[in-house]
C-alpha cells in the first residue's frame, strides 16, 4: 500500500492508469486527492469522465447450494454488475454507520421502522449502512441493502447504481443520526433529492446565528452564547457571559468534545486542543445553566400541524448529556403552564426551522424561565423510548411525512393518536423511566484504574433500559435494576456532597436514616447532618490514611463491600475532579454511585417503594395492548 501511495504521489497528473491502480488497492477519492494535491471533487470528476466507477456484487447467502436472490450488495472495481433492474424508483435511507459511544442502535431503530412503513406504503426501499451488528443490515429489512461506508463518495456511487437500474425518488438523511446528516448539503449540491427536512433547514438549526433569528421571531430565548474561531474570540464571549461556560464543536453527536469550562486557563487549554476550528465549523460557547431542569421533546411537524410525541423530564441536572441522563415520561414535576410553554415553543421552532418530519428539542427550565438549549431536525436517540412508552411509532410517521403524508391523514388512518399536544399520556397512564447503561467498570485508564463515573456534557453511555409502572417511584426502581445498578433496601450509605448541596441533601438523607440505613460521611457533610438531627458516622478521607486504631478510609470500606450505596456530588472546576477514588472504588465492585441530588431524591422514593410494594412483570406487547385499550382516540 505504501508503494502504491508513493506511485500515486509521484504521478504528474491524474490519469486513468493512476486511478485504476488506486481503486484496485482501495484508495478513496479523498485519499487520492491528498496524494495528488487535488480536491476530492476534482478526483471524482476525472474518475467519472473516464468511466471508472464501481460495480455491485450480490452476497451469496445460500453458499452456491442453490440460486440466491438476496438483495445484499457490496461494491467492487470489477467488470460485471449484479444490481437487478427494479420497476419502481427507490427511496434510499442512510443508516447510522458504525456503533460508537454517542451513536448506536437507537438510530438504527428509526431507520428500520422507516423502511417498514415505506414498504408497507408501496415504496421500494434501499438501505445504505456498514454495521453488521444492526437490524438495518439484515438483508430482508429493505428491498435492497448496500453494505457500504457512509461517505459522500460511496453514497453517490450507490445512488448512481440505483438511478441506472430504475431511478431514485430521494434520500432520507434524518434517521441515522449525525453521520448521514452531515452529507445532506453535499448530496443536494450533487442534484440528489433530499426527502423530509431539507438541507437548508438542517443547517439553519446548526448555524448559531441563523437559529438565533428563529428564536427571536418566536419570542424564545437561549442561554447567552457566541461562536469562536480563536481563543481571543472565546475569551471575549466567556468574559461577557460569565463562567462557567459550556464549549463544544459544531455539528457533533453525543456531545463529543463538549466540556464545562470554569476559568480562563481551562478555556485556553480547550481551544488549544480543539481540532478543525474554521469559520464554517466554529466552537460554540454557551452560558452553563446550573441547577436547571432539562426537558427533552420529540415531535413531528408537516409544515402545518405539530404532533408532540413526548415531553421528557430529566432526572439529573442540566449539563449532563441527555444520552446519559435518566428521564421520565410523562413529566412528574412540570406544571400545565410549563408544558404549555414547551409545546408552544416546539411549534414555533419546528415551523421556523422548516422541519418536515421529526425534531428533537432540548429545553432548560431555570428560575421559571424556559431556555432553548438546542434543536435537532432529525430522529433522536429518545425516539425508541417515546414510541414504546406511548405506543405511537414516531419514526414510521416521520418517514410517511417525508413522502408527503400529513399529520391529519396519519391521525385519520390511526397511525397517530388524536391528541399530540403534550398531553398524549393521561394522568392515569403508566410512567416510563429511561435509564442509561454506563460501562465505567469496563473502561480503564492507562494506569489500570476504572474511568471516572462522574457524568458531564459528553455522552458516555453504551445503551439504555426502560422501567414502566403506574407510579414514578417503582418505575425508577425497575430502571435501576435493569441498568445493573439495583438500589439497596438496607445497609450503609456513604454521603459526601458539595457545599451547594448540603441544604438540599438533608431531607433525603433523613428519609434514608428513618428507613433504617446507617449513614456514613466525611467531616464537613457529617457535621451538617448531625446539626440537623441525623445520626452520621464520620469516616476517614482518602488522603488521611488509616486511623490510629487501624480504621480504614472510605475507599477501604467501599472496597471491602461495607458500603451499599455512594452519594457524591462534586461541583466547580477542581471539585468535579475530587472524589474520583471514591467513585472509582464503588464502580469497580458494582456499588451504586449517585452524583446528583435530584437522582438521589428519586432513588430514596424508589427504595421506599421497593420496601412497601411488590410488582409484576409483563412483556412490552402486553403493555402496548393495555395502553391501546386505555387510550381510545
Amino acid at each position: 500500500i505504501n508503494e502504491v501511495a508513493e506511485e500515486i504521489r509521484g504521478a504528474a497528473q491524474i490519469t486513468e492508469d493512476v486511478l485504476r491502480l488506486a481503486k484496485r488497492h482501495g484508495f478513496s477519492d479523498e485519499q487520492i486527492g491528498r496524494l495528488t494535491n487535488q480536491s476530492e471533487a476534482v478526483v471524482r470528476g476525472v474518475r467519472h469522465v473516464l468511466g471508472i466507477r464501481p460495480v455491485y456484487k450480490t452476497v451469496d447467502t445460500c453458499a452456491a447450494e442453490f440460486a440466491a436472490y438476496t438483495p445484499y450488495h457490496y461494491s467492487s472495481y470489477d467488470e460485471e454488475d449484479e444490481v437487478a433492474q427494479h420497476a419502481k424508483p427507490s427511496v434510499i435511507i442512510l443508516g447510522s454507520g458504525p456503533n460508537r459511544i454517542g451513536q448506536g442502535i437507537e438510530f438504527d431503530y428509526s431507520c428500520v421502522h422507516a423502511t417498514m412503513a415505506l414498504r408497507e406504503a408501496g415504496h421500494e426501499t434501499v438501505m445504505i449502512n456498514c454495521n453488521p451488528e444492526t437490524v438495518s443490515t439484515d438483508y430482508d429489512i429493505s428491498d435492497r441493502l448496500y453494505f457500504e461506508p457512509l461517505t459522500l463518495e460511496d453514497v453517490l456511487e450507490v445512488i448512481h447504481a440505483e438511478q441506472r437500474t430504475g431511478g431514485v425518488l430521494g434520500v432520507f438523511v434524518q434517521l441515522g443520526g449525525q453521520t448521514p446528516l452531515k452529507l445532506a448539503q453535499e448530496l443536494a449540491d450533487a442534484g440528489i433529492p433530499i426527502l423530509g427536512t431539507s438541507p437548508e433547514a438542517i443547517d439553519l438549526a446548526e448555524h448559531r446565528g441563523a437559529f438565533q433569528r428563529v428564536l427571536d421571531e418566536g419570542g424564545l430565548i437561549a442561554p447567552k452564547n457566541g461562536t469562536a474561531v480563536s481563543f481571543e474570540d472565546a475569551k471575549k464571549i466567556a468574559d461577557e457571559i460569565g463562567y462557567p461556560v459550556l464549549v463544544r464543536p459544531s455539528y457533533v453527536l453525543g456531545g463529543r468534545g463538549m466540556e464545562i469550562v470554569y476559568d480562563e486557563a481551562n478555556l485556553s487549554r480547550y481551544i488549544a486542543n480543539a481540532t478543525e476550528i474554521t469559520p464554517d465549523h466554529p466552537v460554540l460557547v454557551d452560558r452553563f445553566l446550573e441547577d436547571a431542569i432539562e426537558i427533552d421533546v420529540d415531535a413531528l411537524f408537516d409544515g402545518t400541524d405539530l404532533y408532540v410525541g413526548g415531553i421528557m423530564e430529566h432526572i439529573e441536572e442540566a449539563g449532563i448529556h441527555s444520552g446519559d441522563s435518566a428521564c421520565v415520561l410523562p413529566p412528574i414535576t412540570l406544571g400545565a403552564d410549563v408544558i404549555g410553554r414547551v409545546v408552544e415553543a416546539t411549534g414555533a421552532i419546528a415551523s421556523g426551522v422548516g422541519v418536515r418530519g421529526l425534531i428533537n428539542i432540548q429545553f432548560a427550565l431555570a428560575s421559571d424561565v424556559l431556555y432553548v438549549i438546542e434543536a435537532n431536525p432529525r430522529a433522536s436517540r429518545t425516539v425508541p423510548f417515546v414510541s414504546k412508552a406511548t405506543g405511537v411509532q414516531l419514526a414510521k410517521a416521520a418517514a410517511l411525512i417525508g413522502m408527503g403524508t400529513t399529520i391529519a391523514e396519519l391521525r385519520a388512518a390511526g397511525k397517530l393518536k388524536a391528541t399530540g399536544d403534550g398531553s398524549a399520556l393521561p394522568l392515569d397512564a403508566p410512567v416510563a423511566v429511561k435509564e442509561a447503561v454506563l460501562p465505567f467498570s469496563r473502561f480503564r485508564t492507562p494506569e489500570g484504574t476504572v474511568v471516572d463515573s462522574l457524568l458531564g456534557p459528553e455522552m458516555r453511555s453504551t445503551g439504555e433500559v426502560m422501567g414502566i409502572d403506574k407510579y414514578f417511584d417503582t418505575a425508577f426502581a425497575k430502571s435501576q435494576a435493569a441498568a445493573n445498578s439495583a438500589l439497596p433496601t438496607a445497609g450503609k450509605i456513604f454521603v459526601s456532597v458539595a457545599n451547594r448541596d448540603k441544604r438540599s441533601i438533608i431531607m433525603p438523607v433523613k428519609l434514608m436514616s428513618d428507613l433504617g440505613f446507617e449513614i456514613l460521611s466525611t467531616g464537613g457533610t457529617a457535621d451538617v447532618l448531625r446539626r440537623n438531627g441525623i445520626q452520621a458516622t464520620t469516616v476517614r478521607k482518602v488522603g488521611e490514611g488509616a486511623g490510629p486504631n487501624g480504621e480504614g478510609t472510605v475507599v477501604d470500606l467501599i472496597t471491602a463491600g461495607d458500603i451499599n450505596m455512594v452519594i457524591n456530588t462534586p461541583s466547580g472546576g477542581q471539585a468535579r475532579g475530587d472524589g474520583y477514588e471514591i467513585r472509582a472504588a464503588a464502580t469497580s465492585i458494582g456499588c451504586p454511585v449517585i452524583t446528583t441530588v435530584s437522582e438521589f431524591t428519586a432513588a430514596v422514593q424508589a427504595i421506599e417503594a421497593m420496601r412497601s410494594y411488590e410488582w409484576d412483570v409483563c412483556s412490552l406487547q402486553e403493555y402496548a395492548a393495555k395502553l391501546q385499550a386505555s387510550t381510545v382516540a
